[in-house]
């Protein structure tokens, strides 16, 4: 296409303090992280300087902040910038500050990676003062420059004498509002927040006492350091992970990827969390603090850590508070999965007291794991609790007695039947709770001579005792008449005998059941309708409930022995509400209104009889 010839190319124009607005709303989660970028700056002039002057030992070259409540000010000992380069990166915005076209393949060595950073003291300021003084020539000017808010800038070149050094000094003058960020004791703070693991000596000074710095990095990354003993050092990770994340973590595991540089620590957290749950995690790279919160370093099943590390090879995102997804953090968080994976074993194998401990807190994240883990699986499910018949057991303890294992489909189907299965000698796990169904019937896998089914009401009615023929004529007319009163709630009735005697009745229901009835109730209500032709097409032969009223019940015996229609009904409602509110299921409101109703009528007939 051939443009016209009046037509000519233009450049954008940046409203400084719109892009400002853009940043603190949009891109920052905080004015805060002025100090932290001013930081970095220092950080990669420092490295640059180390790079130019490789024979330099690591802690000839430092950062040293100075905030007194009216000025804030970054001094640092790195390469400096000479007044093309002033002109080149502090006034273009976008681009980068790191000089990329000739430290390109040194770009790992860099904490930043986009030239904006600078423009997050205008966050705090309504100018930045530079004065710098090149490394790279020795007889190189200082450089002086003054960036306003109003996108306006001053570059002047001054005699060596205003900077002895080479280096970089950033001053800025805080606005009224801005006071927050800018007092000398939050600034402090800022800078072993942001600054505490950093690898080049920093000092912080108010001005007062005598004017001396208090360094604001004294100690290496406790996992850098030497201790005496192996216990010497597990003790100090933990107290490190306290002072960190305020809890008394239950282990320490020892994070160490040497292909990306990443070291640091899991925190096993010492109470147990909601699965899925997902902690933010601490996460530096090159020493800089670039996230409290970064979810993505693990994967979801590792809810029962929270982790600090410090890494080489991640790469921030443009406001460098999180970190950008791509394959290389995507194989770390594969890596540290399989550290926490080898930390399980390793508790399996060598510290049973421990993995004990763990397993009570954290038996649903781990149960999580296992259902994709085949490894895991075969460690742990032995050790993992559920809750049986037989009380809270491991599946190992419960198939040393039941070679059959039944499991429910829900925590309801389970409480419906738990007494009379336990009584029967029936082995029923408890499947209603997240993985437990999935964990049971993997079970055979790791004992093949145990056998696993779901629990099926025709299993257990099966184990319940017919009475004999003369019983169950004498109980015919009561039973047509419990049957006629329960059959708004498709319940049939049935007299058998079973253990526990001082259970009169079993309700057994299941869910797919009561949403199959609902269904054909709905279908049958809009039968005539679209509705109810689509409901009609998915309608199955109902299953109907079943109230089973145990015959060694004395309250049971007695009930079938009523000769008053009247009574037998209400006594049969009132069998049937004690039997629902056993299962310990959500009750209908029809049952509601049945056990009020039913417990009104039998407290009137025993007032009536008493009177």
């Amino acid at each position: 296409m051939t443009l016209p010839e009046n037509t000519a190319d233009r450049t954008f124009q940046v409203d400084l303090r719109g892009l400002v607005d853009l940043l603190s709303h949009h891109l920052y989660s905080s004015p805060r992280v002025y100090l932290r970028e001013l930081l970095q700056n220092a950080v990669d002039a420092l490295t640059a300087r180390h790079t130019l002057e490789p024979a330099a030992s690591a802690g000839s070259f430092g950062i040293r902040l100075y905030a007194d409540g009216t000025v804030v000010r970054v001094e640092d000992d790195g390469v400096g910038l000479t007044e093309a380069d002033v002109h080149t990166f502090l006034a273009t915005i976008g681009r980068s500050s790191k000089r990329a076209e000739r430290i390109a393949e040194q770009r790992g060595d860099f904490i930043g990676q986009f030239g904006i950073g600078l423009l997050s003291c205008f966050l705090v300021a309504d100018e930045i003062h530079v004065l710098s003084r090149s490394a790279r020539t020795p007889d190189a000017p200082a450089v002086e420059w003054r960036g306003r808010g109003d996108g306006s800038y001053t570059v002047r070149s001054l005699p060596a004498s205003a900077r002895p050094r080479p280096g970089t000094t950033v001053t800025l003058t805080p606005r009224a509002d801005a006071g927050e960020w800018t007092r000398p004791a939050r600034v402090h703070a800022l800078a072993r927040h942001f600054g505490s693991l950093l690898r080049h000596p920093v000092t912080f000074s108010d001005g007062t006492g005598g004017g001396a710095d208090v360094p604001v990095n004294p100690e290496a990354a406790p996992w850098e350091r030497t201790y005496p003993t192996p216990g010497a050092r597990s003790r100090a990770l933990a107290a490190y992970g306290e002072e960190v994340f305020g809890f008394a973590p239950l282990d320490t595991v020892e994070l160490d990827l040497p292909a990306v540089g990443l070291k640091g620590i899991a925190c096993v957290l010492p109470e147990a969390v909601p699965a899925g749950r997902r902690h933010g995690h601490r996460v530096h790279v090159k020493g800089m603090l670039l996230s409290e919160q970064a979810e993505e370093i693990l994967p979801e099943w590792a809810f029962f850590v929270r982790c600090v590390v410090d890494a080489e090879s991640l790469r921030p995102t443009a406001s460098r508070e999180s970190l950008y997804e791509d394959d290389t953090l995507a194989a770390v968080r594969d890596a540290l999965a399989e550290r926490l994976r080898a930390w399980i074993a390793r508790a399996a194998a060598s510290d049973p007291e421990l993995l004990g401990r763990f397993l009570q807190v954290h038996h649903l994240a781990v149960k999580s794991l296992a259902v994709h883990d085949d490894e895991i699986l075969r460690m742990l499910l032995p050790w993992l609790p559920f809750e049986t018949t037989d009380g809270h057991c491991t599946l190992d303890e419960f198939a040393r007695t039941h070679r059959t294992v039944l499991v429910t489909s829900s925590v309801e189907e389970f409480r419906q039947v738990a007494a009379i299965a336990s009584a029967a000698g029936l082995g029923v796990v408890n499947g209603g709770y997240t993985y437990d169904r999935q964990l049971v019937h993997r079970l055979p896998e790791i004992r093949p001579e145990v056998a696993v089914a779901d629990l099926d009401p025709a299993t257990l009615t099966a184990h319940l005792d017919p009475v004999d023929r003369e019983t169950e004529l004498a109980a015919a007319a009561y039973l047509a008449l419990a049957r006629d009163a329960l059959a708004v709630f498709d319940c049939d009735v049935a007299l058998r005998t079973f253990q526990p005697a001082s259970a009169p009745a079993l309700l057994v229901d299941s869910r797919e059941a009561r949403h199959e009835r609902t269904r054909s109730q709905l279908a049958r209500e809009q039968e005539g309708g679209i509705w109810g032709d689509i409901l009609g097409a998915l309608r199955q032969e109902a299953p109907r409930a079943q109230l089973i009223l145990n015959q060694l019940n004395p309250l049971v015996r007695t009930a079938v022995a009523i000769d008053e229609p009247e009574l037998a009904r209400t006594s049969a409602e009132a069998l049937y509400g004690q039997a629902a509110l056993l299962s310990r299921r959500p009750l209908r409101p029809a049952e509601s209104s049945l056990i009020n109703r039913s417990f009104l009528d039998l407290l009137a007939h025993a007032l009536r009889k008493d009177s």
